[in-house]
């Protein structure tokens, strides 16, 4: 139980954290924090979390990840579905407190599309299905072999939540203006939950499916090339 509470706290926190400085902060008038302090935030969630509890539970805090480590042999398959479900909920009780400060606004009338994914219309500048899936499955991939890669026995110890981190937010630089950026599915359901607009429930099964397939390959990548000498 206690590494469930300890994913479900970090996803609540990177969702709280990285969501909600795209809601709150991100254009507001001529102090807003833009694209770059909203991917700072979300690195900013992982690493803080991965320090506060990733040695209780190893500091998923995303399906993928969860996905993506047990293919590279290094998370056992009987706890993926305590996992995610705990990560599932921790985003959606985040995204639920997120909707209940914004509506208290004075002005307020509704959430928009509440920091939720999308292609298409719903991409934050145009970008097509194709080009979403791409840069999910790609930049996920690449997410998990820094995962990986950081916290391998032979790397250096200490430092994994800063390079991990740090990787995210890099994701975050490259991909907000294609997707509004997942490689997170619990992310993605906690925001299309809420957002006005339903088709974001509608292409919801591209930020599940780009990302988990990104983070399977990555973990079968990382276990047949990077793992033993």
């Amino acid at each position: 139980m206690k590494k469930l509470f300890a994913e479900f706290f970090g996803t609540f926190w990177l969702v709280f954290g990285g969501c909600g400085s795209a809601i709150f902060a991100a254009g507001y008038p001529d102090l807003g924090i833009g694209f770059v302090g909203v991917s700072l935030a979300f690195g900013l969630t992982v690493l803080t979390m991965a320090y506060a509890v990733g040695h209780i539970s190893g500091g998923h805090f995303n399906p993928a990840v969860s996905l993506g480590l047990w293919a590279g042999g290094k998370f056992e398959g009987k706890d993926l579905v305590g996992y995610i479900i705990a990560q599932l909920v921790g985003a959606v009780a985040a995204a639920g407190l997120l909707y209940l400060i914004i509506s208290g606004k004075s002005d307020f009338v509704d959430v928009g599309g509440f920091a939720a994914n999308g292609y298409n219309d719903l991409s934050p500048d145009g970008f097509s299905m194709t080009s979403a899936l791409i840069a999910e499955f790609i930049l996920t991939m690449f997410f998990l072999l820094i995962i990986l890669g950081s916290t391998n026995a032979r790397a250096p110890k200490g430092f994994a939540p800063i390079a991990i981190g740090l990787g995210l937010t890099l994701i975050h630089l490259i991909s907000i203006p294609i997707t509004n950026t997942s490689v997170n599915p619990a992310r993605s359901t906690s925001q299309a939950l809420f957002a006005v607009n339903s088709e974001y429930m509608s292409q919801l099964w591209l930020f599940w499916v780009a990302p988990i397939a990104g983070a399977i390959v990555a973990g079968l990548i990382h276990k047949a090339m990077f793992d033993k000498d």
